[in-house]
């Protein structure tokens, strides 16, 4: 019978019947190995495909937002999806997407991202991407559940045996600086990084940037020669004064210096870095491979593309795989919790051009202890001599606490990032 809109009626295949050696022609070559092995039906029952039966958000201090998603099988995945400041956005945005998920195998990770991120007329932003992202890391913590193995073994395996990590250096003075710098060699931390500056006039006085450079001398000194020191500019700089500034922190040798302009102008990233000899570092708020083409052609040394916001284990990795074709390195963006941090260290174990890595103890936004209350277990982000050893536990590799959880979900949280005014009381950047 032929099929409707009158296509023609569709051929069965020819059958191909194995050929013997001796059999016809002498000249006919023998059928390779794959024709001539013989087809097994299975004779026992019939396997379905594990489903996703639901999910369950938990608003949790400090500012973070978890995800549970269930399955038929009894196994659940974790993801953090998350836009600091906008968790009740990126709830409901959540709650859309399993209009779609609930009733489907949990094992179509990259099926899923592709209708999730695309089958919309509208797409990307962080608020659609943060949602993914949380989605995409429970569905691999599922996947590494379901195989007994950590993702990073899913993802091809280890290509190192430790993951290194910097501690965060705060204070208002120049002697709390050098003590925050101190406690953090105590730990081991062999890198550190902080933020140069507070609120800054979008051209500022010499007399602010001498303040700049005497607060990143001081780290230095209190760090020494032998580690690391990051510096996060947070998009506090116009073009112009960055290109200003970092000719003086040049001596100081800093591992990288984040963020010298705000995303919205990342036309002029190329202009900052030929203007320094420094290594310059972007991507929080780039949400995916498209988001980095222009900034990694424009040679910027670390791309810091955020696991929660970035359209996850799957778009990050991708991003990764992309910026080592331009030979740049990857320092993933993780000021979040526990779950953002798990899944960050999956991938840091399985790409080949890691730098190091983000986390959120100490870095100053609130009590950052929930980073490890919400574990059952907290031996996974045990730092030794500032790295973390490799993960060998199913999926993400942490146990959630979830009765923590949820105490903390019903008191919750409404975090907003600060607003600050320049002197004149225009809006300055945060």
């Amino acid at each position: 019978m032929g099929s409707a809109r009158g296509c023609p009626a569709q051929q069965p295949l020819p059958h191909i019947s194995p050929v013997s050696p001796g059999a016809g022609s002498s000249s006919r070559p023998p059928s390779p190995h794959w024709l001539t092995r013989p087809v097994v039906h299975s004779t026992g029952p019939e396997v379905h495909p594990m489903k996703i039966t639901g999910h369950e958000l938990f608003l949790v201090e400090p500012r973070w937002l978890f995800l549970r998603v269930d399955t038929d099988e009894g196994i659940s995945g974790w993801g953090e999806p998350i836009v600091e400041g906008k968790a009740q956005t990126v709830a409901r945005c959540v709650e859309e997407m399993f209009d779609y998920l609930v009733g489907q195998d949990p094992a179509r990770i990259e099926e899923h991202w592709q209708v999730l991120a695309k089958s919309g007329f509208y797409r990307g932003g962080v608020v659609l991407n943060s949602a993914l992202a949380g989605i995409d890391q429970a569905l691999w913590d599922i996947a590494g559940k379901t195989h007994g193995v950590p993702v990073h073994q899913l993802l091809g395996g280890h290509v190192r045996d430790r993951v290194r990590v910097y501690g965060w250096v705060g204070g208002e003075t120049l002697e709390e600086l050098a003590e925050s710098a101190a406690a953090q060699v105590a730990k081991g931390m062999t890198a550190v990084k902080f933020n140069p500056c507070g609120q800054l006039e979008p051209l500022a006085t010499p007399a602010a940037i001498n303040a700049i450079v005497d607060g990143v001398t001081t780290v230095r000194e209190a760090i020494g020669p032998d580690r690391d020191l990051a510096l996060d500019f947070h998009g506090r700089f116009s073009g112009a004064m960055s290109r200003r500034v970092l000719p003086f922190l040049e001596p100081l040798l800093p591992l990288f210096v984040e963020e010298p302009v705000l995303p919205e102008f990342s036309q002029d990233l190329g202009a900052v870095v030929r203007s320094t000899s420094i290594p310059i570092a972007t991507g929080e708020r780039l949400y995916s491979r498209w988001d980095f083409r222009s900034v990694l052609s424009d040679g910027i040394a670390v791309a810091q593309p955020d696991i929660s916001h970035a359209g996850g284990i799957s778009e990050t990795r991708r991003i990764a795989a992309m910026a080592e074709t331009y030979d740049v390195l990857v320092a993933p963006h993780c000021p979040l919790g526990p779950i953002a941090l798990a899944a960050s260290l999956q991938l840091d174990f399985a790409i080949p051009n890691f730098l190091i890595q983000e986390q959120a103890l100490g870095i100053g936004y609130g009590d950052s202890s929930g980073l490890l209350d919400y574990l059952a277990d907290t031996t996974p982000f045990t730092f030794r001599d500032g790295y973390i050893d490799r993960p060998t536990a199913p999926g993400l590799g942490i146990t959630i606490d979830e009765d923590a959880v949820r105490a903390a979900a019903e008191r919750g949280h409404r975090w907003r990032n600060p607003v600050w005014r320049n002197t004149d009381g225009s809006l300055a950047s945060w």
